[in-house]
């Protein structure tokens, strides 16, 4: 498969168990993840790599609570406990993940004021993180997402990848859901709808 590529999306220690926006069993994936990496020619990981003071911090906004909702100008926003802010040992990758396979690492969220679930977009939909010029370059076709969380980075970068025009497979067993207030099912039939095959 020379035109297929494994994008493993945000494997990072604020995600894992102990981490400041833990994924319950997000820790759980790893050495299934690091088992796929020999299956495919091209490894791409992701990384959410906020400034201190986002704007998509609960901290930004005195007197909101995390996982509370604002509308922010590119539309609905959740807010986050701080995470994954650069330098950190939360924003590192799980220490057990063989980040030694991939052939780009992709920093997202770095935008102090915009958040980006996607691998290809920040949340306003149209500012690219230059990864599609990227697998288009090297004549990739095929996706493959694993990682976390289901219901939110991946499942927009997998929305995305198939707008695009990308053959796009999320492999759910290697990927754990925040769930937070029924999104995982609303993100499993978006997905769907958008022509993601959901193994």
């Amino acid at each position: 498969m020379p035109d297929s590529a494994l994008i493993v999306i945000d494997v990072q220690n604020d995600f894992c168990p102990g981490g400041a926006l833990a994924v319950e069993g997000g820790d759980q994936i790893v050495q299934g993840i690091n088992d796929l990496m020999s299956e495919f020619p091209a490894v791409v990981l992701t990384q959410d790599w906020h400034p201190e003071g986002h704007s998509s911090f609960a901290t930004s906004h005195p007197g909101k609570d995390p996982f509370s909702m604002i509308d922010m100008p590119y539309g609905p926003q959740v807010l986050w406990p701080d995470h994954c802010i650069q330098g950190s040992e939360g924003a590192e990758f799980h220490e057990g993940l063989d980040t030694t396979r991939a052939d780009l690492i992709v920093r997202k969220g770095y935008n102090p004021r915009i958040d980006s679930y996607s691998a290809f977009f920040e949340n306003d939909h149209t500012t690219p993180t230059g990864l599609e010029g990227y697998l288009r370059t090297r004549g990739i076709e095929k996706l493959t997402m694993v990682g976390l969380a289901t219901d939110y980075c991946v499942n927009f970068s997998a929305v995305d990848a198939a707008k695009l025009g990308f053959t796009v497979t999320v492999r759910t067993d290697l990927c754990r859901a925040i769930d937070l207030d029924g999104s995982l099912k609303v993100a499993m039939e978006g997905m769907r709808g958008a022509g993601v095959v959901v193994d």
